[in-house]
């Protein structure tokens, strides 16, 4: 028996895994009490991606445990030991700007909700790969003093910097910078997965990615950027843009694309592994250009409301550099560009809301 635990399973990337590690032939346990609910309101619950989950998939095993509980997530890997193959960590509180209104929930769900998983899977089934969703954010806000070039649509990188062509490389610093306190939890379990492979010697990668997006994202207004957005065209809520002209860049990789990477990393782990991830530029826009993207695909305008003021530490412009993660596994491909993934999108929001 080969065992994957996947912790917010019942989430975008958790769902995922869930799905592609199942149909590799494998056992899969998740972990997921549907704190999104409690992050961002009943329109945000996973609960829906959980019950399709448990129908889909008659092996799957649900475990509705908080990260938080030390105790509960010892008991789930002593009961499967030896057997945890991988750690696939997504469980997150996920938004910069809800950490501010409660930090201490922020921290320990991020930081010491990672630990936890850390020291269980060192006691119970230290041979397992510990792959972990970390984010762009534990840059701060230091990308935001790159030289940037306003264009009619986006923000775009002077093309005379050496990181225009593929976009903001690991090399970035993550010091000296306001991370938003959500940025600061983010950067501790960082550092914490990879400490945890180079001083105990496990089998860890972090993953730090752009946009995380597709058609199994719960979107908020305070995350989920394109799932929100989209939401937001089909049933015609206004949707309101924070700051930077509505010019501002993201880089956007399909949850498919994200966790055929990590079934890439359990095949062949290393230690310690960092990579920036996200859609680099074979798929990124700007709010602008998605907006138009999702007003094409509903049909109809959207409601649309701009406030100047942008998020506390929210980036201009960012765009991965995912070359590192290309020279160690030059065997992954990105199937899903920008337009096949705003379809998707826009597909799976029909799907649950039929009647908009």
């Amino acid at each position: 028996m080969s065992i994957v635990i996947v912790t917010g399973s019942a989430g975008l990337i958790g769902a995922e895994a869930v799905r592609f590690f199942t149909g590799k032939g494998m056992d899969v346990v998740g972990i997921d009490n549907d704190m999104r609910q409690y992050f961002f309101g009943e329109g945000a619950s996973t609960r829906w991606a959980c019950e399709r989950l448990c129908r889909d998939f008659p092996s799957y095993r649900h475990e509705s445990v908080d990260i938080r509980d030390a105790a509960a997530i010892d008991a789930i890997f002593q009961r499967y030991g030896k057997d945890i193959a991988a750690v696939i960590h997504t469980a997150a509180q996920p938004s910069h700007d809800w950490a501010a209104r409660e930090p201490v929930t922020d921290f320990t769900t991020n930081a010491n909700g990672t630990l936890n998983l850390l020291e269980a899977t060192r006691r119970f089934a230290e041979g397992a790969v510990f792959i972990f969703t970390s984010t762009n954010k534990v840059y701060g806000d230091t990308p935001n003093a790159l030289p940037l070039v306003e264009l009619e649509t986006r923000w775009e990188l002077s093309p005379d910097h050496p990181w225009a062509t593929h976009g903001i490389p690991e090399a970035m610093s993550i010091d000296q910078t306001l991370h938003s306190l959500f940025g600061a939890s983010k950067v501790a379990a960082d550092v914490l997965v990879q400490e945890y492979g180079r001083y105990f010697g496990m089998k860890t990668a972090v993953f730090r990615g752009g946009c995380l997006t597709g058609p199994g994202h719960s979107g908020a207004e305070l995350h989920g950027f394109l799932s929100y957005l989209m939401k937001c065209a089909v049933s015609g809520n206004r949707y309101t843009v924070f700051g930077y002209k509505g010019k501002q860049v993201r880089d956007n990789i399909h949850s498919h694309d994200l966790v055929s990477a990590f079934w890439e990393v359990f095949q062949a782990p290393r230690s310690s592994a960092v990579y920036n991830m996200g859609g680099g530029r074979f798929s990124n826009c700007s709010m602008l250009e998605a907006i138009r993207i999702c007003e094409e695909l509903a049909g109809r305008p959207m409601n649309i409301a701009y406030q100047d003021g942008n998020r506390v530490g929210d980036h201009i412009w960012w765009i991965s550099d995912i070359r590192a993660f290309q020279r160690d596994y030059p065997d992954w491909r990105q199937q899903y560009d920008l337009r096949r993934i705003m379809e998707d999108i826009h597909e799976g929001c029909r799907e649950r809301e039929p009647a908009i």
